[in-house]
């Protein structure tokens, strides 16, 4: 079958390694189901897999693509789940430590079918295209739980969203707006702060620029250049909920702010499957349509990957079948 593959792992120069070629079609195990990709979502979780981070060497070649949608071989449209663990596993599975992302354990969703378990293709709402169902399973998932689940945020709060065009940042405006929130965005162009505004934000501002007050909660994936306008930016008691650190991991603790105004941090990572049903259903409700970078037949796929390696993104790069 047609499949976007990782040949070997190259943490030096990754894209030489990604390969547009052909893979064995899969085999089914009891309890899995074949899902024929209509569309999937590129991540940066891809871009990691091509250097080999959080993956081992004897698992290469790799088709990529954590998410995507598509059809179940009786016809039945779905959504993927991108988070696999032990079945056995009660309670929230995204602190399994048996967990991994799809293609840490298994070949991705960049080919002609992907191989999931049966719990991880979710029916996708009647409404809903398979493109927009792509972005659903890894970054508006994160988008989800970092707002509903861990921040704490009530309706009419007031949320600042460092990063204006990534994936989980272009997610948690539009679903902060429609639930309510006042919804704050920093960017670090014009033109990124003009796709904020476009998306729902009610304000935008320059980078680390100075804001007319105080927030109740940050939304952070950029880490280190944006942390200390992060906790600064908190009234006391607010929070700040981080799932990525795109410019780094190791920004000033700002311990002081932190223990003396009572600031917390909380970690936010995926989402579990009921997340993702709720998710699913809020879209839907609410009719949200999900920002799209780039939309591309796989075939091309390398240009997505370079242009997320590059950093020229606006919303989801999605490929499609």
């Amino acid at each position: 079958m047609f499949a976007v593959y990782a040949s070997e792992p190259n943490a030096d120069d990754p894209l030489a390694s990604l390969v547009v070629g052909e893979r064995p079609d899969p085999e089914v195990p009891e309890g899995w189901v074949r899902v024929k990709v209509e569309a999937a979502s590129l991540n940066m979780h891809d871009l990691w897999t091509l250097r080999g981070v959080g993956i081992k060497a004897e698992q290469f070649p790799m088709i990529l693509g954590c998410d995507g949608a598509g059809t179940l071989d009786d016809g039945t449209p779905v959504v993927l789940h991108s988070l696999m663990g032990d079945p056995d596993w009660k309670g929230d599975e995204t602190l399994d430590p048996q967990r991994k992302m799809l293609t840490e354990w298994a070949q991705g969703s960049f080919a002609d079918y992907v191989v999931v378990p049966k719990r991880n293709a979710l029916p996708r709402p009647e409404a809903m295209s398979a493109v927009s169902g792509a972005v659903m399973g890894t970054a508006w998932l994160t988008a989800y739980r970092m707002l509903f689940t861990k921040s704490g945020l009530r309706g009419g709060q007031t949320m600042l969203v460092q990063g204006a065009s990534g994936g989980v940042s272009t997610a948690l405006i539009a679903l902060g707006r429609a639930a309510g929130m006042q919804v704050w965005v920093t960017g670090r162009s014009e033109e990124k702060r003009e796709l904020a505004l476009r998306l729902g934000a009610h304000q935008v501002f320059e980078s680390n620029g100075k804001l007319p007050g105080k927030v109740q909660a940050v939304f952070e994936t950029v880490g280190e250049a944006t942390w200390k306008h992060s906790v600064r930016s908190l009234v006391p008691g607010g929070t700040i909920v981080c799932s990525g650190a795109t410019s780094g991991n190791q920004p000033p603790a700002e311990l002081a702010q932190m223990f003396f105004l009572q600031k917390n941090l909380v970690g936010s990572t995926m989402g579990t499957l009921d997340e993702l049903r709720d998710l699913l259903d809020f879209v839907a409700t609410t009719g949200i349509t999900p920002e799209i970078g780039q939309e591309l037949p796989m075939t091309e796929a390398a240009k997505g990957f370079r242009a997320m390696s590059d950093g020229e993104t606006a919303g989801k790069i999605v490929f499609t079948r």
